[in-house]
């Protein structure tokens, strides 16, 4: 198996019966999912991944455009397609996942047991958010902050705030700029959306309207917190996701 450059697997696991592929938010890199591989049974291996001008990848350019990321995802991640496997993708990173799995499904690839989507409006609906990619740094850093998007204890260290700008702006700039292309059909396979109880960015209307984007199952869950729930109900919403997997591996 060749080894990808844009997914890393923080813990192998070569006996695992499934793969699980973790898509960051805007902004984020392996990082934000550090504490998930060790929660997860043994026959889940975890990949990770890890977009461009950050981290390791510091030194590439970070691309602004989503389907150009889904497309360069989509053909790193095809090495890895040997074994069942599912999307898990939280606020841009649901729209990465799934702009992926339309282009495995276009290329005849296998395609995921299950797309999971998390605290991500639902593709075709208008975003009710202004832009925020063009404001001027301050302007730009508390639109940010203020979707508890950055650690209050970075907000004061300028230096390492300069060194993620380039990252930052590019991916918003991914996200505010994407056009849902609705042609093709919705999906064959389930999708399961995660929404936060106080998420005050994505509404439970959006959530729910991610039912359209299938033709398969759709069911949508909701958890304590706001727009990175993620982190503050990381437990249930690792304990719901390993159940669908279960659920949806059994079936396969």
């Amino acid at each position: 198996m060749n080894q990808p450059s844009w997914f890393v697997c923080p813990r192998p696991m070569p006996s695992a019966e499934i793969r699980l592929f973790l898509f960051p938010h805007a902004g984020g890199g392996p990082a934000v999912f550090g504490k998930w591989p060790a929660e997860f049974p043994d026959n889940v291996e975890i990949w990770i991944a890890r977009y461009p001008g950050r981290g390791s990848q510091h030194d590439e350019s970070p691309i602004k455009e989503l389907n150009d990321l889904a497309e360069r995802l989509s053909q790193d991640v095809q090495s890895l397609l040997d074994k069942p496997y599912a999307f898990f993708g939280h606020s841009m990173g649901g729209w990465v996942a799934f702009e992926m799995t339309r282009r495995l499904r276009k290329n005849d690839l296998p395609q995921p047991t299950t797309l999971f989507v998390s605290g991500c409006n639902a593709p075709h609906l208008p975003d009710p958010h202004p832009p925020i990619y063009r404001l001027p740094d301050p302007e730009f850093l508390d639109a940010l902050h203020a979707l508890n998007g950055i650690p209050a204890e970075l907000m004061n260290l300028p230096e390492v705030i300069e060194w993620f700008l380039p990252a930052l702006r590019a991916d918003f700039e991914a996200v505010d700029t994407y056009v849902y292309n609705p042609n093709g059909s919705p999906l064959d396979r389930p999708i399961i959306a995660f929404g936060g109880l106080n998420d005050t960015h994505v509404s439970r209307e959006s959530i729910e309207g991610w039912v359209s984007h299938t033709d398969a199952s759709f069911k949508s869950q909701y958890f304590p917190g706001d727009h990175f729930f993620i982190n503050s109900a990381r437990e249930a919403v690792i304990a719901s996701i390993t159940s669908e997997l279960t659920t949806a591996y059994a079936k396969d």
